[in-house]
């Protein structure tokens, strides 16, 4: 069985995540068939994650698996800037009671 790719980013955004107090995250990515990359539990909250590089796109089958997820939204993370503002926006709906 090939093993699924890893973007070059994912070991820094994976880092910037387990470094908030409180936060979990767990690897995923080995599921593959357009199962996103991370599942994160922040603020009593869980999010599953895909993370891309720059410029990387969805494929087809992250498009068809995000389509047919029935939980909350996929969050595509490409940098510890997106990270950041992530935890922003959760820790907001936490604060609102989202």
């Amino acid at each position: 069985m090939a093993h699924k790719k890893i973007d070059l980013n994912q070991r820094e955004i994976v880092g910037a995540l387990r470094s908030h107090p409180g936060v979990s995250c767990f690897s995923i990515a080995s599921i593959g068939k357009g199962v996103p990359d991370l599942v994160v539990g922040a603020f009593g909250k869980t999010f599953l994650c895909e993370i891309k590089g720059p410029q990387g796109k969805l494929r087809p089958s992250q498009v068809e698996f995000q389509n047919s997820w029935r939980g909350g939204g996929i969050i595509v993370l490409r940098s510890i800037d997106e990270v950041e503002a992530f935890f922003k926006q959760v820790s907001l709906w936490s604060v609102e009671g989202v």
